[in-house]
C-alpha cells in the first residue's frame, strides 16, 4: 500500500511513517515545517519529504492519506483529499488498526514526561528481553529511532509471533484530527495505562482543566479489568479523574505522600539532583538507581515506567541496572556540546511546570554558584495564546539570565514576564538578535539552555557553532 502522510515531520506522524515503512508500505509525506531530529530520521529511512501542503505533493497513485491533527479544513491538501474522494484516516486510527491488534499495549499519558517515560519503559522492556515495539514522541538516543514494530529479535520479515508482545505508545490527549475531536489516546485501548500527571494545557482546544479530565476519564474507561492503571499518586487532578469511575486495578507511584491512598511504588532520593535514588515496592527496597538524568520529575518518570514493567511481569530488580546506561531522548536536556567552557543544551520544555522542574534539576547539579542562561521561545499553542503567561516568570526564577524570543506574531505582551524577572531578562524580536544577545551574555562555566517545542530557527546549534568559531 502507498501512503501519503500529511504532517509527516511531527513527532507522532513521523513515528507512524517509520512504522509504516517497516511494515513494508511505500511511504511519502509532506509538511509545512521540516526540521531535525524527525527530518533526519525520515531521510535516513528513505521516505520522500515534500515541503508545504500543495495538493500536487500527494502522488496520484496513493492508496490512503494519513492526516495529522495539525491540519484543518481550509488547508489546500485537506480540501484536495475531500474533493477527490481519496481514502483517508488519522494517525491514531492507523496505529490502532495496523499495529496494535494482538499486542499488549502500554500507553503513557500525562501533561509532562510522556516522551521520557515512554522511552524509559521501552528501554527497560528491551533490557528484560521483551524486544518491545514503540512509538515515542521524539528520537530515542538508545534506539536511534522514534518508532519500531518490535516483537521479533531476529528482525525477520515478514514479522511473526507478535501476539501478546508489548507495544509502548506515547498517548497524547490532544485531539485526533479535524474530523475526530476525541483525544488520540482513546484509540489505543491499552492493557496498561500510565497516568503521569495532569495540568491545564492545550488552551486552543480545551476550555479548562475539567475538559481535559473528562478525556482522561474516557481513556481510563478503555483499560480492561485484567489490566492495570499506573497512576501518579501525588497528583490531585488524577485522583479526581479516578473518582469519576475506575474499573481497573490501580498501582500508585510517588516520592511524597499520596492523595488519600498508599503508594505502591516509591523512590527515596539519594542525591538532591535526582541522579541517584532507591526504588521501593510496598515499602521494601527493590534496588538502587544511579543514572545520568536530572530532576525529581525524571525520578517520577522512572517510577511510572518501573511500575508498568512490573504490571506486565518484568522482574524490576533485574532491569534496574539498565537505567545507569539510559541516554534519554533527543531534545530532552540534550547536551549538544561545549565550547569556551559553555555547555549548550536543547530542551523541549514548553509548559511552566516542565520549565521549572527542568531548571530545578540543573540547579541542583550546578549549585548556587553555577550560572544558568535560558533562551526561551513561547511556541506551543497554549504559550502563544497566553494561557501560561502568568506562570512563566515564576517557572524561570532559577535561571540567572533569560533571553525571551518575542516574535511579532505572539498574541500577548512579554513585557510583564521580562519585567517580573527584573534585570535578569531581556526580550528580542528574532532568532538572530537572540544569538547576538547570548553571545554577549554567556561566559565560561555557563549552561545555556534553549527551550522550545519547535525548530527555534536552528538557534541551539547555530549558537554552539558561533562559540566554536570564537
Amino acid at each position: 500500500m502507498k501512503l501519503h502522510i500529511l504532517g509527516i515531520a511531527g513527532t507522532f506522524m513521523g513515528g507512524v511513517a517509520a512504522l509504516a515503512r517497516e511494515l513494508g508500505h511505500d511511504v511519502e509525506g509532506s509538511d509545512q515545517a521540516v526540521y531535525p531530529p524527525m527530518s533526519t530520521q525520515l531521510e535516513r529511512l528513505g521516505i520522500a519529504l515534500r515541503q508545504g501542503y500543495d495538493p500536487a505533493n500527494i502522488s496520484p497513485d496513493c492508496d490512503q492519506v494519513v492526516i495529522g491533527n495539525a491540519l484543518s479544513r481550509g488547508n489546500a491538501a485537506v480540501e484536495h483529499v475531500l474533493d477527490h474522494g481519496l481514502a483517508y484516516t488519522s494517525g491514531a486510527e492507523w496505529l490502532r488498526d495496523k499495529v496494535l491488534p494482538g499486542r499488549d499495549t502500554i500507553a503513557v499519558a500525562g501533561t509532562h514526561g510522556k516522551t521520557t517515560t515512554t522511552t524509559i519503559l521501552a528501554w527497560l522492556l528491551e533490557a528484560a528481553g521483551r524486544h518491545p515495539g514503540f512509538l515515542i514522541g521524539g528520537v530515542a538516543e538508545d534506539f536511534g529511532v522514534s518508532a519500531r514494530v518490535g516483537g521479533d529479535p531476529a528482525h525477520a520479515a515478514p514479522r511473526r509471533g507478535l501476539e501478546n508482545s508489548p507495544f509502548v505508545v506515547e498517548a497524547d490527549e490532544y485531539d485526533t484530527a479535524f474530523f475526530d475531536k476525541r483525544s488520540k489516546f482513546v484509540h489505543y485501548r491499552p492493557l496498561v495505562a500510565v497516568l503521569n500527571n495532569l495540568e491545564f494545557d492545550h488552551a486552543d482546544i480545551f476550555p479548562d482543566l475539567a475538559a481535559i479530565q473528562r478525556q482522561f476519564h474516557h481513556f481510563v474507561r478503555t483499560v480492561p479489568g485484567r489490566g492495570r492503571l499506573v497512576v501518579n499518586g501525588e497528583d490531585p487532578h488524577l485522583a479526581e479523574v479516578l473518582a469519576m469511575g475506575c474499573w481497573t486495578p490501580v498501582l500508585r507511584f510517588g516520592i511524597d505522600a499520596g492523595q488519600g491512598a498508599p503508594l505502591d511504588w516509591r523512590a527515596r532520593l539519594l542525591a538532591d539532583d535526582g541522579s541517584a535514588f532507591e526504588v521501593l515496592k510496598a515499602g521494601e527496597v527493590v534496588g538502587e538507581v544511579r543514572w545520568p538524568l536530572l530532576g525529581r520529575h525524571n525520578v517520577m518518570n522512572a517510577l511510572g515506567a518501573l511500575a508498568a514493567c512490573d504490571a506486565v511481569g518484568v522482574d524490576v530488580a533485574s532491569v534496574l541496572p539498565a537505567l545507569s546506561a539510559f541516554r534519554s531522548v533527543k531534545r530532552r536536556m540534550e547536551l549538544l556540546g561545549e565550547a569556551g567552557g559553555i555547555g549548550v543544551y536543547d530542551d523541549f520544555a514548553h509548559h511552566p511546570t516542565a520549565i521549572a522542574t527542568t531548571l530545578e534539576g540543573l540547579r541542583a547539579q550546578v549549585g548556587a554558584a553555577g550560572r544558568i542562561v535560558v533562551a526561551m521561545e513561547p511556541r506551543s499553542n497554549s504559550m502563544r495564546l497566553g494561557a501560561h503567561a502568568a506562570a512563566l516568570a515564576p517557572s524561570l526564577a532559577l535561571a540567572d539570565a533569560v533571553v525571551f524570543l518575542h516574535r511579532p506574531e505572539l498574541e500577548w505582551d512579554a513585557g510583564a514576564v521580562v519585567g517580573a524577572l527584573g534585570g535578569q531578562a531581556v526580550a528580542v524580536p528574532d532568532a538572530d538578535a537572540l544569538l547576538v544577545t547570548l553571545q554577549a551574555m554567556a561566559r565560561a562555566g555557563d549552561r545555556v539552555v534553549f527551550m522550545s517545542n519547535g525548530g527555534f530557527d536552528g538557534a541551539p546549534r547555530r549558537f554552539l557553532a558561533l562559540l566554536r568559531d570564537g
